[in-house]
């Protein structure tokens, strides 16, 4: 899990339902949490997006008041890669189809409990964190296909020479393929290895992952270089021509 340099772990809450915001600080606050709250859209990119802004998570609502939470991480994700937890009262699949598109790393209706909003927490920064490094270690793990080049310690991709802003998830999703290039890999594969145990995971959202892959690595599904739909059986990774 990542942390700032006091050990505490730095959490952005853009919600603007005021007491919800008060009763998630108390709660996390003793297990290691500090969180701000922010109650409009505006001023939750605006914070979000700081240049000197430094969360290890976004909790975001998707009902709010100058701007609706898909638009604000659409901005965020324009921006950086921060693990975002998306909270609403709107729970039903095609708001969290939508919000998985945009790039939302997971989706919890707002009828929770705070031990499970405390398990999603750790559970999609457990996947953001990033290995440390010193001068002392190995030389990093790097998977090459084609132009493509994906750090498994630092927990970047680069294709050709652009880097690839990618949520944890669909690191954790193109990492899984690459490793398995030239294999299929099952949707039930990839849910195990790229979502944790305890998500309430659901098989459209794997094939949503990899379509926003797809868009980021230019892959035309029609067609694609990288990604190639193998139906009835699930995903592979192949080498470009």
């Amino acid at each position: 899990m990542a942390e700032s340099t006091d050990g505490r772990t730095r959490l952005l809450m853009i919600d603007d339902d005021r007491k919800l915001c008060r009763l998630v600080a108390t709660y996390l606050a003793p297990l290691g949490f500090d969180v701000t709250a922010v109650h409009t859209g505006p001023e939750g990119v605006e914070r979000a997006t700081a240049g000197d802004a430094a969360w290890h998570a976004v909790i975001l609502d998707v009902m709010l008041p100058g701007m609706d939470g898909f638009e604000v991480l659409k901005k965020i994700r324009a921006r950086s890669n921060v693990p975002v937890l998306m909270l609403t009262a709107r729970g039903d699949e095609t708001d969290r189809i939508v919000g998985l598109e945009v790039g939302a790393d997971d989706y919890l209706p707002k009828t929770f409990s705070t031990r499970e909003l405390l398990a999603r927490l750790r559970a999609v920064l457990r996947r953001s964190a990033m290995t440390p490094s010193s001068p002392d270690m190995a030389p990093p793990a790097e998977l090459l296909v084609g132009p493509l080049r994906i750090n498994l310690d630092a927990r970047s991709a680069v294709l050709g020479t652009v880097p690839l802003v990618l949520t944890p998830v669909e690191f954790d999703l193109l990492a899984s393929l690459a490793k398995a290039r030239g294999r299929v890999k099952t949707r039930e594969a990839l849910l195990d290895e790229c979502r944790d145990r305890n998500y309430d995971v659901f098989d459209r959202s794997i094939d949503v992952h990899v379509s926003s892959l797809r868009k980021k690595l230019g892959d035309d599904p029609k067609e694609p270089r990288f990604i190639r739909t193998v139906r009835s059986a699930g995903y592979m990774m192949v080498n470009p021509e």
